[in-house]
């Protein structure tokens, strides 16, 4: 972007601008240096010697003197020295210099009129002191002194104004309350435009909307519609928010207007309110024009809800003043505020209804087509070889987000950059999506051989079981080898699912027991290492039977509250609470026996897989299938796949499978921790 923020068109100005010299604290210790030098050179100037009165009558009458200075105003005198009275006056004196050098001995005369009686009798005596003159002396040091302090003051009140408004150039400490917001128009070079963001074609839809608002308003208020008032971006960390609103700001023909919510903030009272003001006037001027404010939740918090001990808040009443601003009494046409947050539970209903944000646009994580999206965009730039496949990267990344997918890019390159390659090939990205979800590998960490056994038939237990359940996650790759906190871990492709039906969850639940189960049937013991899975499991059970209403004996029933005002108390009695306890053991019991049914009937593959740990460290999806056979069930993903590649085959759009619920369920549905494509289990205390 241009350095003129404040539009683009006179270059001349900015470049003159970008060259005035900033202020440094130095620039203030060398002017007091040099007026501590100035005035030791103003009173060294020449050979000097303060005298009395009396001595000073007695050189005169030596008959040594070249000449007098009178300074009339300060009632002194100045008689400079011939060479003979100086020499005694002044031992060792250079007088090679003396014209540059002069030596000369002052005193305070009683009167001006006292001294020319004197000059007159040593006048009458034949005593020639030379030429006298009266002047009238400019006192360079008193001047300094007395007025030197408030110079001082005065630089050093220049010099904290400027620090206060933000640097050189900021209108100094008045500026305090102006706005921050930087404006980007048609003329910046770097942009951003909507080819640069993949996925996400709902939300660009919508936004790209509001650009052609703004183009062309006679087309939509001919019909008696109204330009929105403003669009709220909510979604997940990293999903693209602020991407979005860069895009904007490429595809629009208006001012842009861009600043985070922080920057409302400030140590001053009044400051917040004072910077939405100054905003909104100059997008006034501006209009049309679009305001983007990021991360809007540090100054749109729901009031009331942190009393200050009844002291005024200033975020809320920024708060308050932006509330005005964006639909109070008076109005801002042409101006249409974005915002992103990725909390917009704790937003201010207020800030949230029509009139003021009149749409929300939901920027959910990708799903396997946009991921594929994604991985183009970023994959423009990283040189790569046949091997890479951008069917298999997407579906070996569920749930991540626009930047965790960037970061595995990146981190692919610099694993093959690392090892001397041309380019980077699918070895290098397994390995990036390894050490981003799992961390680095520890080769070096010893490991004693019962604890190898015992990773490796947990492992094989969790392998094994999850390949014969109708909803067990695909298996891709399985390792004893310690990664990160882990001791052993395993990969898996979840189903990206709307809903989820019961008997996915207790598969899930099955599929974690599984690792503790082989312990126990094939070793003779159990240890810590099913820590996390206990966890998880347990977590899911109690979800089922408090949320989904899913138990057995407390079906229908719900304890979620989607408002998040959880209070002190349970919002069920005791007894309640009992059964609760009852219904998930029940579950995990359940869960625990069909988990060794399983593994009684494929015991020999299972033993199989734990021998091929044990000897090459690391399976993968081949070895299970050389050992069990294809799996019986057809996962949601491959069907996604399989649309995927016929829409882009017959150029027609994919249409999900039939019973696939749209995203207003899943706002319906309290949000429980699903279980990430990683699985490591914790490492022993």
């Amino acid at each position: 972007m241009k350095n003129n923020i404040f539009g683009g068109d006179n270059n001349k100005n900015s470049n003159q601008q970008g060259k005035k010299p900033k202020f440094n604290i130095l620039w203030m210790y060398a002017l007091i240096l040099a007026v501590i030098l100035g005035i030791y050179w103003n009173s060294n100037m020449g050979s000097s010697r303060k005298v009395s009165w009396t001595k000073f009558r007695e050189c005169l009458q030596t008959n040594s003197i070249d000449s007098i200075v009178v300074y009339t105003n300060k009632q002194e005198a100045n008689a400079y020295l011939k060479d003979s009275l100086a020499k005694v006056m002044f031992k060792n004196i250079d007088l090679s210099n003396k014209k540059h050098n002069p030596v000369f001995i002052s005193t305070q005369i009683p009167t001006t009129d006292k001294f020319v009686a004197q000059l007159d009798s040593l006048d009458k005596k034949g005593i020639d002191v030379g030429p006298v003159r009266y002047d009238t002396a400019s006192d360079i040091s008193s001047w300094i002194w007395g007025f030197g302090p408030f110079i001082l003051l005065i630089v050093f009140w220049l010099w904290m104004s400027r620090r206060m408004s933000g640097g050189a150039g900021g209108g100094g400490i008045f500026s305090v309350g102006k706005s921050k917001a930087k404006l980007f128009d048609k003329n910046d070079k770097t942009k951003v435009t909507f080819k640069d963001v993949a996925g996400l074609a709902e939300a660009k839809t919508e936004v790209a909307e509001i650009v052609d608002f703004l183009k062309n308003p006679q087309r939509y208020t001919n019909l008696g519609g109204k330009i929105p008032k403003g669009a709220l971006l909510v979604g997940p960390p990293g999903t693209g928010k602020t991407l979005l609103a860069k895009a904007v700001a490429g595809e629009a023909d208006v001012p842009f207007f861009s600043l985070s919510g922080s920057d409302f903030v400030e140590m001053f009272v009044g400051v917040g309110a004072s910077r939405v003001r100054d905003l909104f006037r100059q997008a006034k001027d501006k209009s049309p024009c679009i305001v983007f404010i990021d991360e809007i939740d540090a100054v749109g918090r729901a009031r009331g809800k942190n009393p200050s001990m009844g002291s005024n808040d200033e975020r809320e009443s920024t708060l308050n003043q932006l509330l005005t601003e964006m639909d109070g009494f008076g109005t801002n046409s042409g101006i249409i505020i974005l915002a992103a947050t990725n909390r917009v539970d704790v937003l201010d209903k207020a800030l949230l209804r029509a009139g003021r944000f009149d749409r929300q646009i939901f920027v959910d994580l990708p799903e396997l087509n946009d991921r594929k999206e994604i991985f183009q965009v970023h994959l423009r730039n990283v040189k790569t070889d046949g091997s890479v496949d951008l069917n298999l990267l997407a579906r070996q990344t569920p749930g991540f987000s626009g930047a965790d997918i960037a970061n595995v890019c990146n981190e692919a390159a610099l694993i093959a950059a690392r090892h001397h390659k041309v380019a980077v090939q699918k070895q290098d990205f397994d390995n990036a999506i390894d050490r981003i979800i799992g961390g680095l590998e520890k080769a070096s960490k010893v490991m004693t051989e019962e604890e190898r056994k015992s990773i490796a038939v947990h492992e094989a237990g969790h392998a094994t079981v999850s390949w014969q359940l109708q909803y067990g996650d695909p298996l891709i790759k399985v390792t004893i080898v310690p990664r990160g906190k882990a001791l052993g871990a395993a990969w898996y492709m979840p189903e990206e699912r709307q809903i989820t039906p019961r008997q996915a969850l207790l598969d899930k639940i099955c599929s974690l027991m599984a690792g503790r189960v082989a312990e126990e049937m094939f070793l003779g013991i159990i240890d810590t290492g099913a820590i996390n899975d206990l966890e998880r499991a347990t977590k899911i059970a109690l979800a089922m039977v408090t949320y989904y209403g899913m138990g057995k004996t407390l079906p229908n029933v719900s304890y979620y509250d989607s408002t998040e005002n959880y209070g002190l108390t349970k919002p069920y009695s005791e007894k309640r609470a009992q059964l609760i306890d009852n219904e998930v053991q029940s579950i995990i019991d359940q869960e625990y026996e069909r988990a060794r049914e399983i593994l009684n009937k494929y015991a020999d593959g299972h033993h199989q897989l734990a021998e091929l740990l044990l000897e090459r460290e690391v399976i993968y999806t081949d070895d299970v299938e050389r050992v069990f056979g294809k799996r019986k069930w057809t996962s949601r993903n491959d069907l996604i796949e399989e649309q995927s590649n016929q829409a882009s085959d017959s150029n027609t759009s994919v249409a999900l499978p039939s019973g696939t619920q749209s995203d207003t369920n899943e706002e319906e549905k309290p949000q429980v921790e699903q279980p990430p494509v990683f699985n490591p289990d914790q490492p022993s205390e």
